[in-house]
């Protein structure tokens, strides 16, 4: 697997599941909206909110339902230079000829920003390279927030303090940065008591 690295002065960005044109999400996930029309708008106007021109933007999945003409439509309006890891409704909707509007498309990612290693997939995954030893991994699919538990919710007391959804419905519908990404994990790891996840005792 390809790394790419960056720096953390660098503005960067993750984020996953927008579903865009997507109106059966909008019942599926309890999202406060009235239309897909509204969401859409939301959606953008949110991420343009945070992201500027030449910020980067790692999209974990499930970017947009429809054809080319609806991608593009929506790519057109969003800052940022994106980069695409494909979710399961990507693999419908993606074409070809919308490859080449991203940075770079893969099935996951692994980059690192300073010195920190983090995986990106669309899947929370169980067992990671690294994941006792200060590896992050960032995922989205599951739908989860503190309002609306998504389907996969009672998997996801097996996710450990180095993993974090940064799916839109659990990021207040916004793009999150890395910073702020890094401050909820590094948070999460001093609450927890990490002998209950890895069985080593770190005193």
């Amino acid at each position: 697997m390809k790394i790419l690295k960056f720096n953390e002065g660098q503005r960067l960005f993750f984020t996953s599941d927008t579903h865009f044109g997507h109106a059966h999400i909008i019942k599926f996930c309890d999202r406060p909206f009235k239309d897909v029309q509204q969401m859409d708008e939301v959606l953008i106007n949110n991420w343009n909110s945070v992201v500027g021109e030449d910020d980067i933007v790692f999209h974990l999945g499930d970017f947009c339902l429809g054809g080319a003409m609806e991608w593009n439509r929506i790519l057109d309006r969003l800052n940022g230079r994106i980069y695409l890891v494909l979710g399961n409704h990507d693999h419908r909707n993606l074409r070809q000829s919308l490859v080449q509007r991203f940075e770079e498309v893969h099935q996951q990612m692994l980059i690192t920003v300073g010195k920190q290693k983090i995986y990106l997939n669309h899947f929370p995954f169980l067992c990671y390279d690294g994941s006792y030893n200060g590896a992050w991994q960032l995922f989205g699919h599951v739908h989860t927030s503190q309002n609306t538990r998504g389907i996969d919710a009672p998997r996801l007391y097996m996710v450990i303090p180095t993993q974090y959804d940064v799916g839109v419905d659990n990021n207040d519908f916004t793009p999150v940065s890395y910073a702020k990404v890094k401050e909820i994990i590094m948070r999460k790891v001093e609450e927890t008591d990490m002998e209950e996840y890895t069985g080593i005792d770190e005193a």
